[in-house]
């Protein structure tokens, strides 16, 4: 039976007259998140003096966060296909408010790597319901504007951290010094999750799934093997059986993929959907957000150690600093979806990479030339242009991971898209040890310290221009142009055939 959209009136239900509040409360808690993951950085210097915290304390404190949020995102994104996204979503609010209380309260650095990584663990819960809300709850027509929105708030987010965090120690409140910088999570929270409740709609897939738990234990290990030897390795002199645990989780992947086929087969119900790697954009998206996330994970726990350690400043100066970074970003991702990417395609993607490769070598010969002397204003100029470049990428690209991905696969692909984003900062993270520390030795007299922490610096930064180079040749792999049509966007269907339609989630009132 041929059918067209003249002849059949749409059958796609009225968007939801609250979605714009829904958006608003997703994106406060996926802000939320990511200031969470920054803010920590600047208040290093403060947890170490005050708690005692060794150095690979510290990197427990930032990589034990993105290990459990890796390790459960795919599951949380799965859990809300299955339960309900609005449903998971507030579990994991809540679940990350009680964390950051008991991080605000912590008695001692391992209560506060324990906290932490408890945190990871609600948030992974948590972020994935969030592009699965949007794509759920947006008609085709409107998730451009609000993919741009939700770039903004991501870079947003990724970079005014630092600034928070040095206001909330500046101001020390009630003497709690680094403390309220988990503590301020609270009061958000809790209105997130009484505003959620009222205002997002439930969805879930369209077919009733189970939970792979199989899935679920084969990617947890997997990660766990991956990353736990890198973040550790340099602490303990890299033995034999790091090497061995890297090797295995390669072995254990390839079960994983062979597993998921299987289960794929015998009930439809995998924990990761292959067969979205068979979109082109949404596999070579997935490439890009990982190797991305390793040079974020590598670029902001360094400069903060940079900023603080090195150049001896106040963590108020160190997030003053990071100002003209964040509008930078704000304002490019804010634009880059609806004005530069319908016109310029994956040019703009690329050009992103190549100016914030641009901005690392303009950083590394400011840092070489003025040494100990560099100034605030001085680190204005290469940081607009990295920033510029960094607002670039996060918008579109979200947009074309996502942009072919059928809806009832959303909260699968979101969790991808988090999980490698997550992997790639938890590398990142991993290898400061070798591409910072590594360069130092173990032990510096006071006069030699802001010197070293500033050639570890320059050196750091040198891979990080090298993973923009590697990402601009990985966006080869993206499509040129957008889609001329935006998926699910209608059509030439009837409910009875459903020809080339789309399934639409299940909506619970």
């Amino acid at each position: 039976m041929t059918s067209s959209s003249s002849t059949f009136p749409s059958t796609r239900p009225e968007p939801d007259r609250r979605r714009w509040f829904a958006l608003a409360i997703v994106m406060t808690a996926a802000f939320m998140d990511l200031v969470d993951v920054t803010i920590v950085n600047i208040a290093i210097p403060s947890i170490k003096r005050d708690e005692g915290a060794s150095f690979s304390q510290i990197q427990w404190i930032t990589a034990g966060y993105a290990l459990a949020f890796a390790a459960g995102l795919i599951t949380g994104g799965r859990l809300g296909d299955i339960h309900g996204r609005k449903r998971i979503f507030l579990v994991g609010v809540g679940g990350f408010t009680i964390a950051s209380a008991l991080c605000g309260f912590a008695a001692n650095p391992e209560m506060l790597v324990a906290a932490r990584i408890l945190q990871g663990a609600m948030a992974a819960l948590m972020v994935p319901q969030v592009l699965s809300i949007v794509h759920a709850t947006f008609p085709a027509h409107e998730r451009g504007k609000v993919f741009g929105l939700f770039g903004a708030v991501v870079g947003l987010g990724a970079v005014s951290g630092p600034l928070l965090g040095a206001l909330l120690m500046e101001w020390n409140l009630f003497g709690l010094e680094w403390r309220p910088i988990f503590l301020i999570n609270l009061p958000v929270g809790i209105a997130a999750l009484l505003l959620g409740r009222r205002f997002i709609s439930e969805s879930k897939a369209p077919r009733a799934l189970k939970l792979d738990l199989v899935g679920v234990a084969l990617v947890t290990l997997g990660l766990l093997m991956l990353l736990y030897p890198l973040t550790r390795g340099r602490e303990l002199g890299w033995p034999l059986w790091g090497y061995a645990m890297m090797a295995g989780a390669l072995v254990v992947f390839v079960a994983l993929v062979a597993y998921e086929m299987r289960k794929s087969a015998r009930d439809g119900s995998p924990l990761v959907e292959l067969s979205l790697f068979k979109v082109k954009s949404f596999a070579a998206g997935i490439a890009v957000q990982t190797v991305f996330g390793l040079g974020l994970g590598i670029f902001f726990l360094v400069w903060t150690l940079y900023m603080q350690f090195g150049l001896g400043w106040s963590p108020l100066r160190a997030g003053l600093t990071g100002v003209p970074f964040s509008i930078a970003v704000s304002a490019a991702a804010g634009t880059s979806v609806q004005l530069l990417v319908p016109r310029f395609g994956r040019k703009v993607l690329q050009a992103g990479a190549l100016i914030m490769a641009v901005g690392v070598l303009l950083y590394i010969w400011e840092s070489e030339r003025y040494g100990m002397s560099l100034a605030s204003w001085q680190m204005a100029l290469p940081l607009v242009v990295m920033g510029v470049g960094m607002g670039f990428i996060v918008a579109p690209l979200t947009d074309a991971v996502l942009s072919e991905v059928p809806r009832e696969h959303a909260g699968s692909a979101s969790g991808l898209i988090n999980t490698v984003q997550q992997m790639g900062n938890a590398l990142g993270l991993g290898l400061v040890s070798v591409v910072f520390f590594g360069t130092m030795a173990d032990r510096l007299a006071p006069a030699e310290a802001g010197p070293a922490f500033v050639n570890a610096f320059q050196h750091a930064m040198g891979w990080v221009a090298a993973v923009m180079g590697a990402i601009f040749l990985l966006m080869f792999a993206l499509p040129a142009r957008p889609s001329a049509a935006a998926p699910g966007e209608t059509v030439d269907v009837t409910e009875e055939t459903g020809e080339r339609g789309e399934k639409e989630p299940v909506l619970v009132p």
